[in-house]
């Protein structure tokens, strides 16, 4: 399948945001190690009969008009000395890269990007920017045109910028321009460092030293140098039922789906990668401070706002204990978000950045985009029929796990990152999960 490139465009705001070249400072949320990465996903559109403009035209045009408000977009991400942190430097006509490309074949011929689609070709979707260069663009898109009259937004937006809730909400104030209103409905608010900076002098009163760690000579995405695969579950709600019904029934405690199917599926990974049994093993997710923050955040505020949560355990806990206790593990951890917990990891950032913070080396990275708002980029053409993540870098882990909307209603798709050699044990203790009541309470929990 061809990808045709027809022209990269540099989009420009409509008119000058600035009258002079400054830099930007990003808050220390913003700049944690684990989120020197790009983001690269892909928003899908079905063919809409009643919209006949060129998506490309569309897309730039709103892009352009956004940009008078959101111009960070359009700058360049550089470190500064002397500490190596990432700062923004906007200069008068930068612009956001754009590509236009096409494909002559329908959407129906790739499932509309069902998670099982060849990686490659998704891949196609969207630039890949090198994470490591020197300077680097916050966001390049790509809109491909496919022969149905669907089309494809590839972003990749680099986590240092903002995180899923902030380029969520920026592309639906692209939307919102697209379908013709004047304005955006949420104004954007920059404030990285007032709003979200350290404390003077820093200080840690919450025990923030027994979830991160610090080794200067360790980087959490250079990975084992095995194969790494992808492979989508779909997870009934009648699986997920039973699953919290037994578990409930074994504790006496209730446990959302993140919290149960992320333990199971933590302890699938565990025992299918033979973990030795005394190594330290880390549950890693992100908690949303916009209303734990204090003061809270506003709503137009577009930054990283969410810290990453830690759950440590050893291997052998994971793999043989009850799988309710380490769902109460998770269930506990989120007890931790208060505004201490966000102002000392702040703090600790601001610290010991240098010394190399992260949150160890044997980390599973879990993330629900279940419910960051993606349905809502309508840009004329209607919500996208999918959306689906391309990275496998994300809070410190190469083997990362997306909890996504699954086709059906009552269905949730997992799409789980893991190392060639250990998949097929991986789908076996996956398959327990269909099978909960054939294998009774003991055998498979």
């Amino acid at each position: 399948m061809e990808v045709s490139i027809q022209e990269t465009a540099v989009v420009r705001a409509v008119k000058s945001p600035f009258d002079h070249d400054h830099v930007l400072s990003l808050s220390h949320v913003d700049t944690d190690r684990n989120l020197t990465v790009t983001l690269r996903y892909l928003r899908v559109y079905a063919d809409n009969p009643d919209q006949k403009s060129d998506p490309f035209h569309v897309i730039t045009q709103s892009l352009s008009a956004a940009l008078v408000r959101y111009y960070p977009f359009a700058g360049t991400l550089l470190r500064r000395i002397p500490d190596g942190r990432f700062e923004l430097h906007c200069h008068a006509g930068d612009g956001v890269p754009v590509v236009r490309a096409s494909v002559d074949i329908p959407l129906s011929h790739v499932s509309n990007f069902d998670a099982e689609v060849d990686g490659d070709f998704s891949g196609r979707m969207v630039p890949d920017p090198d994470p490591d260069g020197s300077s680097i663009r916050p966001m390049t898109l790509q809109v491909t045109r496919f022969s149905c009259g669907g089309f494809v937004l590839g972003a990749a937006v680099h986590h240092a910028i903002c995180d899923g809730l902030g380029a969520t909400l920026f592309f639906n104030a692209m939307a919102e321009l697209a379908r013709g209103s004047g304005q955006m409905s949420i104004d954007p608010i920059w404030g990285r460092t007032t709003l979200l900076g350290p404390r003077n002098p820093p200080r840690l009163e919450f025990p923030i030293k027994e979830y991160l760690s610090l080794d200067k000579d360790f980087s959490p995405y250079t990975g084992s140098g095995k194969r790494v695969v992808k492979e989508c579950f779909n997870v009934k709600e009648e699986w997920l039922d039973q699953l919290k019904k037994i578990l409930h029934h074994q504790s006496g405690s209730k446990f959302t789906t993140f919290e149960a199917l992320g333990a199971f599926i933590w302890r699938a990974s565990t025992k299918s990668c033979e973990v030795p049994v005394h190594e330290k093993v880390t549950f890693a997710y992100s908690i949303n401070i916009r209303k734990i923050a204090n003061p809270p955040l506003p709503a137009g505020y577009w930054g990283n706002g969410c810290v990453p949560m830690y759950v440590h355990l050893t291997a052998a806990e994971v793999a043989e204990q009850p799988i309710w206790k380490t769902a109460d593990s998770i269930k506990k951890s989120k007890h931790n978000a208060t505004a201490e917990y966000v102002s000392s990891f702040i703090d600790f950032q601001e610290l010991h950045y240098e010394d190399g913070i992260s949150g160890g080396r044997r980390v599973s990275g879990f993330t629900d985009w279940r419910h960051l708002g993606h349905s809502t980029v309508d840009f004329g053409w209607r919500g996208p029929v999918a959306v689906v993540p391309l990275s496998r870098h994300l809070l410190g882990s190469v083997e990362p796990c997306f909890f996504l909307p699954g086709k059906e209603t009552d269905t949730v798709n997992v799409l789980v990152h893991l190392e060639d050699d250990v998949i097929l044990s991986f789908r076996q203790e996956m398959d327990k999960l269909k099978n909960l009541q054939e294998y009774g309470l003991q055998s498979a929990i």
